[in-house]
């Protein structure tokens, strides 16, 4: 993959832009099968996430990815298309009750853990 990857911004391939509309509620889908429903996105530059709610797949529990995992979204079959195995998003930080998206530190370790698949 290219070394310029930006985590917190969507790619080109995405087709999406702060006025693309709200993605709650779209299925995602990882490489090797659906993952959940998105629960909460932001389309702020630079901060711009998904947070996938899991669902049973993984006792219920919320995943961040940031935006630069997105490969591609469909709107018309609501679908969020990422380039990680289930695996890579199982095995991702976890967000705890104390923790906020945005935290600095949790942000870092999200950038760190999705970068070395992307550097």
């Amino acid at each position: 993959m290219s070394t310029s990857w930006d985590a917190w911004n969507y790619r080109e391939s995405a087709g999406r832009s702060p006025d693309s509309g709200s993605m709650v509620g779209y299925h995602v889908h990882a490489t090797d099968g659906d993952i959940g429903k998105i629960d909460e996105a932001s389309d702020d530059v630079g901060t711009s996430r998904i947070v996938v709610d899991t669902g049973p797949w993984i006792f219920g529990r919320k995943v961040v990815l940031p935006a630069g995992t997105v490969q591609r979204v469909d709107d018309d079959d609501r679908t969020v298309y990422v380039d990680l195995t289930k695996d890579q998003i199982k095995d991702s930080p976890e967000l705890d009750e104390s923790t906020t998206y945005d935290d600095p530190a949790y942000r870092d370790s999200l950038d760190t853990y999705y970068g070395g698949f992307y550097r």
